[in-house]
């Protein structure tokens, strides 16, 4: 089963566009992990089974793992989530942009050693950067596009020249994830869930492709705008939370606050295709 459609039977299945962030603080871990490195593992195995029923896609953040030699413990929660969540894809957030032989270990890394079934990546090294990706069968990558942090416009909003009706940095790369570059039939975009009206013009321009979309919850973005944006019935969004569901709860009953947060966002996002 290609990315693909795993993320389309995951949207059937669980009637689902939300994608749950795993960005694992410590600090902000509930009484009793708080903290405590060492069990990340475990904060995020809970959020995992308290949600798969609820989610599209998971999407743990490589940097929070890596910050506190944790990489063992995200090699762990993917096995997790294959064993008791093989229904729901997994995409390694990591945005790696490298070219060569340095991209095709990033790729073995995402691919080989967690098993991700999708990455996110920076395009702004070119398509020698993406390609090692794409030899993957069946894996999906998200480049990103237009992002949701303030500095996104520095790049992403510049024309190409200065020539009228050229386009943006950002819509040049929704042409190329649509067309040339998309050699897998696997290629996604990441588009902010802050610039709705900049959803729409990358559903426009790329109309068949997914979207990954972060900054609902705590960033801020509006759940109904970006679905109204950006989803279409033939090209699946996974909109994306982490610290809103994380971090609902500070007791013993994180798992479940989590849920109740999930579930409550899930039906906000599926009720706004109707």
């Amino acid at each position: 089963m290609t990315f693909l459609e795993m993320l389309r039977r995951a949207e059937r299945d669980n009637d689902s566009l939300l994608c749950v962030g795993l960005d694992p603080e410590p600090s902000r871990f509930p009484a009793g992990l708080k903290g405590d490195a060492g069990r990340i593992y475990d904060f995020c195995a809970a959020i995992v089974d308290a949600t798969a029923d609820l989610s599209i896609a998971f999407k743990p953040q490589i940097a929070y793992f890596a910050a506190h030699r944790a990489e063992g413990q995200l090699e762990r929660l993917m096995e997790h989530m294959r064993r008791n969540a093989p229904h729901v894809p997994v995409i390694l957030d990591a945005k790696r942009g490298d070219i060569g032989s340095t991209a095709e270990q990033y790729a073995k890394e995402a691919f080989e050693r967690y098993g991700a079934d999708a990455v996110t990546l920076s395009p702004f090294m070119g398509f020698d950067s993406v390609q090692p990706y794409l030899r993957y069968e069946g894996k999906g990558a998200f480049l990103l596009c237009r992002t949701s942090n303030p500095g996104g416009d520095d790049l992403q909003a510049q024309r190409l020249s200065s020539v009228p009706g050229e386009p943006l940095l950002y819509e040049h790369v929704a042409r190329l994830a649509q067309g040339p570059w998309n050699l897998n039939g696997q290629l996604g975009l990441v588009v902010g869930a802050t610039y709705p009206g900049e959803i729409e013009r990358v559903r426009q321009v790329a109309p068949h492709v997914p979207l990954l979309i972060p900054g609902v919850g705590a960033q801020g973005g509006d759940a109904r705008a970006t679905v109204k944006a950006g989803w279409r019935a033939d090209a699946p969004i996974v909109v994306n939370s982490s610290r809103a569901i994380l971090y609902a709860s500070s007791g013993a009953d994180f798992a479940q606050a989590a849920r109740r947060e999930a579930l409550k966002t899930r039906d906000i996002l599926r009720d706004a295709k109707n």
